[in-house]
């Protein structure tokens, strides 16, 4: 049997009280595993970034567990959250955040400085991470002089320098072109596969869909697991 590395068990969330009660998410159950892409797909509106955020340890749910390699988050204290989050987490989102007066290699090492690690340590993790999502040659180069498409991987890479198993990406491809598109897409897939990451994507792209291993849907809150190959899922998505 196989152990999830990340694991949601009836999560729920509802926003206010009584009659102005919002039911963002109805209970869910959601496993994610080393080595697979995980994608979910839905309307605006439809509860995928409340899914997100809990699977990201952003938001609490209203009802239901989460466990991070086996560890039940519910009792963990700030401090605890905040090292799960930075340890066992990746987050790549649609903007990259990439602080414009610092080098690839340095935004990429940005996540190891927070966590008091020396120079040569952050560099030698930092370039690895950017070799990783074949960045090797930009070390030096700034924001401003790489493509769309580039500066998501360097984003990409600050996600993964930490060595964390999971990664949740939020629409990492709804800026790009059809062929960064499929730079990125093709990255995040070697990541799951060669690296053993969880690699969750969250995304109306359904260029994405040639990825995934597995396939969520997320409509009015509620989720379903389809197979990514049956029919109708292109229009679900959209």
């Amino acid at each position: 049997m196989r152990t999830a590395v990340l694991e949601a068990q009836g999560v729920s969330k509802v926003f206010g009280h009584g009659e102005l009660a919002v039911h963002a998410l109805h209970p869910a159950d959601v496993s994610l595993y080393r080595g697979e892409v995980l994608v979910v797909m839905g309307p605006s509106g439809s509860g995928k970034t409340t899914l997100l955020s809990i699977l990201g340890l952003v938001l609490a749910p209203t009802q239901g567990s989460v466990r991070v390699e086996g560890t039940l988050v519910r009792y963990a204290s700030s401090d605890a959250l905040a090292r799960l989050r930075r340890d066992k987490v990746g987050f790549i989102f649609q903007q990259f955040n990439l602080l414009s007066g610092l080098t690839a290699i340095d935004n990429v090492a940005l996540p190891l400085l927070l966590r008091g690690l020396g120079q040569k340590e952050r560099r030698t993790r930092a370039g690895r991470a950017l070799d990783l999502v074949a960045m090797a040659d930009k070390l030096d180069a700034k924001p401003r002089h790489l493509s769309v498409g580039q500066q998501q991987r360097v984003a990409i890479a600050r996600a993964l320098v930490a060595e964390a198993g999971v990664l949740l990406c939020d629409e990492p491809t709804a800026s790009l072109d059809s062929a960064s598109g499929t730079v990125v897409l093709d990255t995040l897939k070697n990541l799951a596969k060669t690296e053993k990451r969880a690699v969750v994507v969250v995304t109306h792209d359904t260029r994405v869909l040639k990825i995934a291993d597995r396939l969520v849907h997320v409509e009015d809150g509620r989720t379903r697991e389809a197979n990514r190959h049956a029919e109708g899922t292109t229009r679900a998505a959209q």
